[in-house]
């Protein structure tokens, strides 16, 4: 391998950048050169697990840094378009953990300046790359299933809040709760195993009955006050509609905290002509969650597919450097990033103003049915 087909990554980000660390480190195309994150102690940690030779506190240190061609931006919600947007005025690729941005505002202008700069942009939906999902994908693009008329996609904790009174639950931060958190995973996934149709309205609710407490923390991690404050600015559960331009129907849940039966699970369930498909995933489990219901002679048929484990960012990471070094398309890309982060910009407006919005092609929240 020359050094030409070796691509420099730096990671901005030493919380859930561990992921991006290890994703990468499968590569053999990989070298991570640098990190960068407020809190060095840990970057310094994980830079000797990972061998990383540079660490940086601040993250235009790693952008100047020449000897770097991609870097990873694994920030709070809210900062993902400027850290984004200096990385692309230093030539530098980005792979941004999702979801693209808080707001479609600084999602579009990450579209556009990556496309100004002549760089990728690709987003860490990592979960498309189940073998699970892929199974549906392909069966769904191959006609096996019918018409798919009606699809569920959920994510739902009992006790999920991930640091009640840190960013995750500050709006101006995060932009939402579960359902930019979590509910945006799954809104990927089905949209993606559907052949990404185009929402025609959504119809949505949001509440914070949990959360406004202090309670629903993550089980083990200190609570929040009791009564709540303004520390928790979120919902903890959402849930909408969504009319598909081609007639059929998405319901989308997430929750992070609700008194359920449901632990931590997601999944997906689809509803067709000829056949059915169902991902049901408890504790993040990706082998034995995939039924597939159809007829054989006339019976009806269930059937459980062998599924293989997979690193989904391994499989994120190596799709981006498959995109710099050979041109393969990214999946997914910036303008489906920017689609997701419309749709639930769309949720959130329906919750608070409680109609329905119709949204033109591009997803843009364009009226509302009382217009």
């Amino acid at each position: 391998m020359t050094n030409e087909q070796v691509i420099r990554v730096g990671i901005i980000g030493c919380g859930a950048g561990i992921f991006h660390l290890e994703g990468y480190s499968e590569d053999p195309r990989v070298k991570i050169v640098a990190l960068a994150g407020l809190d060095t102690d840990r970057c310094e940690r994980l830079g000797r697990q990972f061998d990383v030779p540079r660490i940086y506190r601040e993250y235009q240190e790693l952008l100047a840094d020449n000897d770097i061609d991609a870097v990873s931006v694994v920030v709070p919600n809210s900062l993902h378009y400027p850290v984004a947007k200096a990385a692309f005025e230093a030539g530098k690729h980005v792979l941004v953990e999702k979801p693209l941005a808080g707001t479609v505002g600084d999602g579009e202008a990450m579209v556009a300046a990556a496309k100004e700069h002549g760089k990728l942009l690709g987003i860490a939906f990592q979960r498309r790359w189940r073998h699970d999902v892929q199974i549906v994908r392909d069966q769904v693009a191959a006609g096996s299933l019918g018409d798919v008329y009606y699809a569920k996609a959920y994510w739902m904790r009992r006790q999920g809040i991930p640091g009640w009174g840190s960013w995750f639950t500050n709006k101006a931060a995060a932009g939402g709760g579960p359902l930019i958190d979590l509910g945006v995973h799954v809104l990927d996934m089905a949209l993606y195993m559907l052949g990404n149709p185009k929402i025609a309205t959504v119809s949505a609710s949001t509440y914070d009955r949990i959360g406004s407490q202090g309670k629903g923390n993550w089980p083990g991690t200190a609570g929040a006050r009791t009564g709540g404050s303004s520390a928790y600015e979120v919902e903890d559960l959402a849930t909408a509609f969504l009319r598909l331009e081609n007639g059929g129907t998405l319901l989308l849940e997430a929750a992070w905290a609700a008194y359920t039966e449901m632990t931590d699970e997601f999944g997906v369930q689809l509803y067709g002509s000829n056949g059915g498909a169902k991902i049901h995933s408890k504790d993040y489990a990706d082998v034995g969650t995939l039924q597939m219901f159809s007829d054989v002679a006339g019976a009806a048929t269930d059937s459980v597919p062998r599924l293989q484990s997979r690193n989904g960012h391994a499989q994120i990471c190596a799709n981006f450097v498959d995109s710099i070094l050979n041109g393969t398309p990214l999946s997914p890309d910036g303008e489906e990033g920017l689609d997701r982060v419309r749709i639930i910009d769309a949720v959130y407006r329906s919750a608070e103003l409680g109609r329905e919005i119709v949204l033109d092609e591009a997803f843009a929240p364009e009226k509302t049915v009382a217009d």
